[in-house]
């Protein structure tokens, strides 16, 4: 599928009138301001690539702006990348401004305000990403936009380049082969995020480290929830289920084993409490989120070395040494 907008067969003196009320209209509505008189001239050809929009845009010197009016009338926000072919570019966004020339790489997240100057003739390759494709932190995302991306190293010059290609190339991709393009502009722009990220160090809101410090929190709060996975606390902190597995790399444990290895420890710390009335051992499993008790005594059995009944006995009858931690040995980590 594709579009073309162009003021080719609009009278010279109604060109600009026209790319404004088209510019208005967009899936991404914009504002035109135009520094000079005189004609305008302008074209965009657009083309579908899986879920991704992707455009060519050349047009005479002027100026777009994003404001919260524009924001409230939008349906979906998106991530915008904006490879320069001639001319330059001014982006203006998040309280920064950066300028690019030919082969730079811009990038701008139509959920917030932003403006983009042209102060001549440009052509420009514009990829548009939805916003929920990505699922990455804001935080992260902020520290890219309207930022100089060094597009000669490291995952800019491996982006910036397929951008332009996949834009010039889009007639060409079967539907098959234009998923799977798209997938990988997701996986590669999330991997320059990253990058960025850990250039950056820990940015005045948020870090990595404070990410994973409030992503143990919700697992430490919902272990009792069976629907508790990764796709739950990906959905929850709004980030890509690839991205929270990258956010552990780190840690030395999986998400998974992390969220098993919790609920054990609990389950084991109240088995071990005792008193007078002992709750029995499939509902102790049930209250931290084991739906099967079988299931929960076989792990159990896996990680500790004894069921959890011989756990509860051994407890009560003071033969566990009061000293040894409520954790689960290595096998569970």
């Amino acid at each position: 599928m594709s579009r073309e907008l162009t003021t080719a067969s609009v009278p010279q003196e109604q060109q600009l009138a026209y790319w404004r009320e088209a510019m208005s209209t967009q899936p991404v509505p914009t504002a035109v301001a135009r520094p000079a008189g005189g004609p305008f001239a302008g074209r965009i050809t657009t083309h579908q690539v899986g879920f991704l929009h992707v455009s060519s845009v050349e047009a005479d010197a002027h100026r777009t702006s994003r404001t919260s009016g524009h924001i409230g009338r939008s349906r979906e926000s998106f991530v915008m990348l904006g490879v320069q072919v001639s001319g330059t570019a001014t982006l203006a966004q998040d309280g920064r401004r950066a300028t690019v020339g030919p082969g730079g790489l811009m990038v701008y997240d139509t959920a917030r305000p932003y403006f983009l100057d042209y102060p001549e003739r440009f052509s420009t390759r514009v990829v548009r990403l939805p916003r929920r494709s990505l699922a990455l932190p804001d935080d992260d995302l902020r520290r890219i936009t309207a930022t100089a991306i060094d597009t000669t190293q490291g995952y800019g010059a491996v982006l910036t380049p397929f951008l332009s290609t996949l834009v010039a190339s889009a007639p060409s991709y079967s539907p098959a082969a234009a998923g799977r393009l798209a997938s990988g502009v997701v996986d590669l722009f999330a991997t320059l995020v990253a990058e960025q990220a850990d250039g950056a160090g820990p940015g005045p809101q948020d870090s990595r480290g404070a990410l994973v410090a409030r992503i143990r929190d919700h697992i430490d709060g919902n272990l009792g929830d069976p629907a508790l996975s990764p796709e739950a606390i990906a959905k929850a902190h709004h980030i890509s289920v690839r991205y929270l597995h990258r956010l552990f790399q780190d840690e030395g444990i999986t998400v998974g084993r992390l969220m098993l290895r919790r609920r054990l420890e609990e389950c084991a710390r109240e088995l071990a409490r005792g008193g007078r009335v002992a709750p029995t051992v499939s509902s102790v499993a049930q209250r931290w989120g084991f739906v099967n008790p079988a299931h929960f005594s076989r792990v159990f059995r896996g990680s500790y070395g004894i069921s959890p009944r011989e756990w509860r006995s051994l407890s009560a009858g003071g033969s566990r040494d009061s000293r040894q931690p409520l954790v689960a040995p290595e096998r569970a980590r």
